[in-house]
């Protein structure tokens, strides 16, 4: 019997040898070689460049989640999530800037600070022609983002992206300025003029966070992609920081936004009556800067609408609808004097208009 136990353990040795190599006990084995690390240089100095920005930026830059309202079986009206997006920090009052379709159709909104601090937010004002929106929150003791100018950028300078993609919180990209003024759809019919394109990577829960040039300045508001599948393509669009600080301090002072007036009324339909491009003045405030320059509007007859003056272009700019004028008033403030071209009839004449709040 011990015999056939002998060839057996002798069996099952000479298998698991065949397998797994001779066994050598622990204590006979050599030492292992010890791995060896590649001290590396230091970091280049766009490397280091990038670092301490980033390290400068991400204490300014926020998580906003939102809720919306619904309808529970069991306990009827009740808020669930809605949506995530991005934001930073604009003053030192807690006004935390992002876009309007990050907020759109919440019933309440949360900004996460850095540290996972959650507090609510109080929406101060927004303005969907430009995509932004203004929070307010107490007692952050964050500082805001230093402001840069977005008229002197050029193709093929460096920027840096910080945002929340997919919920994934203070993430960088970087990438280069692809193209400028460019326009995309926005919501309501409205055209978001002037933006920057930018191939740093921006994905949904980006929104609203801010676009950097290489001093850390504040240069544009990630606003959207292009992407058939949903994901960065490259191609992204920012809220240029000019449009930003143009638009940011009215809606914090009376919660909306609007460019300065003409005083006239217009609409897009009465416009496709026209032969040639041009809006119609279908109606000239009283006293006001159109009024006062003399303009007319259109007249209601028997057999329809019978125009007056159409605006042709404002200060040399070419306003074929709405959508037009409403962009070259945007760039332009209350109280400064454009030059109208205007057309009645077969006739056309310049006309000097001061604008009005």
């Amino acid at each position: 019997m011990r015999g056939l136990l002998a060839l057996i353990l002798l069996a099952v040795g000479a298998a698991f040898g065949a397998a797994f190599g001779p066994y050598v006990p622990a204590l006979l084995r050599p030492a292992p070689a010890p791995v060896t690390i590649t001290p590396r240089a230091d970091l280049s100095a766009a490397e280091r460049t990038t670092v301490e920005l980033f390290q400068a930026a991400q204490d300014s830059v926020v998580f906003i989640s939102t809720t919306a309202r619904g309808m529970d079986l069991f306990r009827g009206g009740t808020e669930m999530p809605s949506g995530t997006g991005s934001g930073f920090v604009w003053d030192d009052m807690g006004h935390i800037i992002t876009n309007a379709h990050v907020i759109r159709g919440a019933a309440s909104a949360t900004v996460r600070l850095p540290g996972g601090r959650a507090v609510p937010a109080r929406l101060v004002g927004l303005d969907r022609r430009h995509d932004l929106a203004v929070l307010r929150v107490a007692g952050t003791g964050m500082r805001p983002l230093p402001l840069g100018t977005s008229s002197d950028l050029q193709v093929g300078q460096m920027v840096f992206a910080i945002g929340n993609p997919f919920g994934l919180d203070f993430t960088l990209t970087t990438g280069i300025v692809s193209a400028l003024d460019r326009e995309i759809p926005g919501e309501g019919m409205v055209t978001i003029r002037g933006l920057i394109q930018t191939d740093a990577a921006i994905n949904p829960g980006n929104s609203g966070g801010p676009l950097l040039d290489s001093a850390g300045r504040l240069i544009g508001v990630n606003t959207a992609i292009f992407s058939p599948s949903g994901a960065s393509a490259g191609i992204g669009f920012a809220v240029p920081v000019d449009t930003v600080a143009r638009v940011v301090p009215q809606l914090i002072a009376t919660g909306s936004y609007s460019p300065p007036t003409l005083g006239i009324s217009a609409d897009r339909r009465a416009d496709l009556m026209l032969r040639e491009p041009g809006v119609m003045v279908l109606d000239v405030t009283p006293g006001g800067p159109a009024d006062r320059a003399g303009l007319e509007p259109a007249r209601v007859t028997g057999g329809g609408i019978a125009p007056r003056d159409v605006i042709e272009s404002i200060d040399g700019q070419a306003v074929e609808t709405i959508d037009d004028l409403l962009a070259v008033l945007d760039t332009r403030r209350a109280g400064q004097a454009v030059e109208l071209r205007v057309r009645r009839g077969t006739a056309r004449r310049s006309v000097e208009v001061t604008l009005a709040p």
